[in-house]
């Protein structure tokens, strides 16, 4: 009888691999999918101006019947967008700022500083984040009554200055930026505030980028604290305008024209990420690299 041959154990390693990659690439596709139809069935809605809530087809119609831009007409004529998008833009441009400025000066501190209790003080501000927002919102809610700020922008900003997770983020990313930096612009006669923001801070772009996406996606889609703090229609932001829109102005019986809304908030979130998006990967990968 002759031997059948032996088979090599680099092809069996190389079928393998191919296999487990092949797995991978349809997990990724059907997941792909999954996040993709919701999104496309969302915008042929707002496209369809023939859509109404007793002709919802099933199963989903990804199509618009009658393609037309009726109801982002009706969503600017019966919400003021312009005003509500505004109001979004000013919220979430002041919480990025304020938040990106304390992240550098307090992730600065940490990382490049030396003082007493810097671990210390980094395990309490890390611990904070294990509380749920929803906890403290009706403490927080008081608060700002006591100080006269509700209704008002500043309960936005001034909460925003205790960024703790952008602080651990910048700590962890300046850790990777030699210190001899620092060492040496003070040597110079410069400023610790001056190093953090004109040295340190420019060596941070993917840092920042990466911070700015996440903190105006956070703050645009804001709803629940909008809501409770803000109590002049003429201050909603784009979430709570266009919610309370939609239940109390009848526009809960017309899905196409709910779905141009939520198609026009989308947006900023969208054209932001598509230009940084690149910094997020970078970022990721330097916050890694140790000096």
């Amino acid at each position: 009888m002759t031997k059948a041959a032996p088979v090599k154990k680099g092809a069996s390693l190389k079928g393998e691999k191919i296999g487990n990659q092949t797995v991978l690439i349809v997990i990724l596709a059907l997941g792909t999918l999954t996040m993709i139809i919701p999104f496309w069935w969302m915008i042929s809605t707002a496209f369809d101006g023939a859509v109404t809530i007793d002709d919802i087809p099933f199963p989903p119609r990804f199509y618009p019947l009658e393609p037309s831009l009726k109801n982002f007409k009706v969503a600017f004529t019966n919400v003021p967008m312009v005003k509500y998008i505004g109001n979004s833009l000013l919220v979430a441009a002041g919480n990025m700022i304020i938040s990106i400025s304390s992240a550098i000066m307090c992730g600065y501190s940490l990382s490049k500083v030396p003082f007493k209790g810097k671990s210390f003080i980094l395990l309490l501000c890390l611990s904070t984040m294990m509380v749920p927002g929803e906890v403290t919102m009706v403490s927080k809610f008081f608060l700002f009554q006591k100080f006269g700020l509700v209704n008002s922008y500043w309960a936005f900003w001034l909460e925003a200055m205790a960024y703790v997770f952008g602080t651990f983020y910048t700590k962890t990313y300046m850790d990777s930026i030699p210190g001899s930096l620092r060492e040496s612009a003070l040597m110079d006669g410069a400023s610790e505030l001056r190093v953090a923001f004109q040295i340190y801070m420019p060596l941070c772009g993917a840092l920042v980028a990466t911070l700015a996406i996440l903190i105006f996606q956070g703050s645009w889609n804001n709803f629940m604290w909008p809501m409770i703090i803000l109590t002049s229609a003429k201050k909603y932001t784009l979430q709570v305008g266009v919610a309370l829109f939609a239940t109390n102005g009848g526009l809960s019986t017309q899905p196409g024209v709910r779905m141009a809304s939520t198609c026009i908030s989308i947006l900023p979130i969208l054209t932001l990420y598509i230009f940084l998006q690149r910094y997020i990967v970078e970022s990721i990968a330097l916050s890694g690299v140790k000096q």
